[in-house]
This record gives C-alpha cells, structure tokens and sequence, in this order.
C-alpha cells in the first residue's frame, strides 16, 4: 500500500488512483472509483460507483460520493459521478450518482468551493468558480451556471436552472429558474437587482454592468411580458454582449424565471 494511504483506509484493488492521492484513516474507496494527481480524501470519506475525481481536490472528513441516487427508479445502472479539478468539498457533504432518466452523470466542474452539509442530488450539472454554501440543497436535475454563489441553507427545487454569476441569500426557496446576473432571495424566491458587486470583481466594465441593470429593469419591471421583455433586450444586446449570456438562458428556460 502506498505510504500516503493510511492503513486504516480500504482502496479496492481495482480503483484507479493516481501515485500522490492521499487518502485517510478509515475512508473507503470503491472498485469503479478514479482519482487523479494531486487529490487529497480526508478520513472517514466513502466513495462508491463509477466515480471520477480530477486533479488537486481537496476532500474533508465524512463525504459520501458516488453513492446510488435517491431515486426509486434507479434499477442499479452504471451511471456516473465526475468532478473536475481544484475542487474544495467540505465536510458532509453528499453527491450522488446521475440516471438513466437524464443524461447518465452528476457533473461538477472545475475550482468550486463547496462548503459543508451541501447535496448534490442526481443528475445535477454544476459549472465552474461557483460557491455552495453551507446546507444548500440541490434535487435532481438542477443546472448552475459558472460563478453561481448559493447562499446558506439555499433550498432548490428538481429541474431549475440556475444562470451565470447568481447569488441567492440565505435561506432562498428556488421553485423556478434564476436568470443570468440576478440577485434573489425570499421563499418562494423573487429578484431583487442584479449581482453587481461579483460581477465587479470579475472584471466586468461598468457600462456592462450597467446594460445588465437596464436590462433587469426591462425583465422586471415594465411590466412587459417575458418574450416581449426578451425582444427588447434582443436588441439592447446588440449595443452590449454582456446580454447574450442572460438572452440565452431565458431561451432555455422550461421553469419559467423567479418574477
């Protein structure tokens, strides 16, 4: 056993685990399991089922990864769990594996900070830079956009999608999608201005910002309808591309939006 693996833990011979993984005392690693350079698996960590774990995580105590969805229609398929790489995942926190009913996978992607306690449900499809903190919960299915910040004890209803560069407050209830840029909170969730103070730090110019602003406006508060509001800013993104993102997510939307 390498010297990085403490005794304790029990790697299955078949995992697939790159020479400097380090795994601690107690933890479990399951047959199907790969993890690449440069990850670290605290103690009393079990990770099951096809499972796929990038470069440079950082995994604390008392995860459970890759474990059987919690899905009464899951037959024991051999669906997929991956995770990109540079993730931090924190204490407790639990994703399980994807469907045969969706596309298969639970997908996180890369540079995430994921705090404790937070569930990632099957199927669910998570971007890159985001920030869960602690106690958000995600049902089946949930899409979340790059740069997504979810606020403690966020609660998110199957199937909604989450855009680019959201925030949502603590103790947000998501029932349907959150557009592109916007900043909510409340249960049920309504918007309240856009996250102008993330996008700030990401390099956004400030008329960007301000054609995100004016287009919220006209999302929210003209009392337009969504696809004439969406014409108007059709042509606003025309003048500035910062709207195609926020254009392309309400195409997408089968929810309908947090109004």
């Amino acid at each position: 056993m390498s010297a990085l693996i403490h005794p304790t833990a029990l790697v299955h011979p078949n995992a697939r685990l790159a020479e400097d993984v380090q795994v601690g005392a107690y933890s479990i690693i399951g047959e199907h399991v790969e993890i690449g350079a440069g990850t670290v698996v605290g103690p009393h960590v079990v990770i099951h089922g096809h499972t796929r774990i990038g470069q440079r995580n950082r995994i604390f105590q008392f995860c459970s990864l890759g474990e059987i969805p919690q899905d009464k229609k899951y037959a024991n398929e051999p669906t997929r769990l991956e995770i990109g790489d540079d993730n931090t995942i924190r204490e407790f926190c639990t994703f399980n594996l994807g469907t045969v009913q969706d596309g298969g996978v639970t997908r996180v992607g890369n540079n995430n900070w994921i705090m404790a306690y937070v569930h990632l449900a099957h199927d669910c499809q998570i971007g890159n830079y985001t920030t869960f903190a602690n106690n958000a919960q995600l049902a089946g299915h949930v899409e979340v956009g790059d740069y997504a910040v979810l606020g403690g004890f966020t609660v998110v209803h199957q199937f909604v999608k989450i855009g680019a560069h959201v925030i949502t407050s603590m103790g947000t209830i998501l029932l349907q999608d959150v557009p592109t840029y916007a900043l909510v909170s409340g249960n049920p969730a309504s918007p309240h201005g856009i996250n102008s103070e993330g996008l700030k730090r990401r390099g956004y110019s400030s008329p960007a910002i301000m054609a995100i602003k004016r287009a919220h406006k006209t999302l929210y508060k003209s009392g337009m309808t969504l696809a004439e509001a969406c014409a108007v800013i059709e042509e606003q993104a025309a003048e500035q591309p910062a709207l195609q993102p926020l254009l392309d997510f309400l195409a997408k939307s089968e929810r309908g939006i947090v109004r």
